[in-house]
């Protein structure tokens, strides 16, 4: 009968996501996500498969956690428009709140690895793919509701959404400043009648 685990497979996990998040998937070891996971790398193997399969269950876990929960927050919740400034905002809001400048796990590993791995190629534009999904219906929608102008090409707008969402976090790696990333965000939000509306200190 198998020993019963003696860790939290879910901080386990978190912690690795951690790891790989600060400092990319090549420079980070075995021997590093052991040590951050409290674990040795036998147990690391035993519970996780090796490097690429414990970054597999990481990334995933950061989309369903991230990117997934926000498409369920504000698509099911707000108005299109306004889940679109919804989306921008909170973008905006992790991205001056960091003090380690991480960015965005998608994205660091869409620059990383998509270009040489045609694996996590076919993975991350999923994953894009499904970023300009989300794009897509609440321009659709909001057009059919009127509060978006109905002359706009939707998936053009979703696809100049897109490139200016992926633009922001690649720019807050080595800027994270609000007023630049607002002013980055204003035009493309402008196409749409919305504008970023992130929380200021008061």
């Amino acid at each position: 009968m198998p020993r019963p685990r003696e860790f939290d497979d879910e901080a386990a996990l978190d912690a690795a996501t951690a790891q790989f998040w600060l400092h990319g998937y090549e420079a980070t070891s075995v021997r590093d996500l052991a040590a951050t996971m409290g674990l040795t790398a036998a147990s690391l193997y035993n519970a996780f498969g090796d490097k690429r399969a414990l970054y597999e269950r990481a990334l995933d876990r950061y989309v369903e956690r991230g990117f997934r929960d926000r498409v369920r927050r504000f698509e099911h919740h707000l108005p299109p428009r306004d889940a679109i400034a919804a989306f921008f905002e909170e973008i905006i809001q992790l991205s001056v709140s960091d003090p380690h400048r991480k960015g965005c796990l998608i994205v660091n590993s869409t620059i990383e690895l998509a270009p040489h791995d045609k694996q996590f190629h076919r993975a991350l534009n999923g994953v894009l793919k499904d970023m300009e999904g989300f794009f897509s219906r609440c321009v659709a929608a909001g057009q059919k509701d009127g509060s978006i102008p109905a002359a706009l090409n939707t998936a053009d707008t979703a696809k100049a959404l897109l490139a200016s969402l992926l633009g922001l976090r690649v720019l807050a790696r080595v800027d994270p400043k609000r007023e630049l990333l607002e002013g980055a965000a204003r035009p493309v939000l402008a196409l749409i009648g919305a504008q970023p509306r992130t929380r200021r200190k008061n």
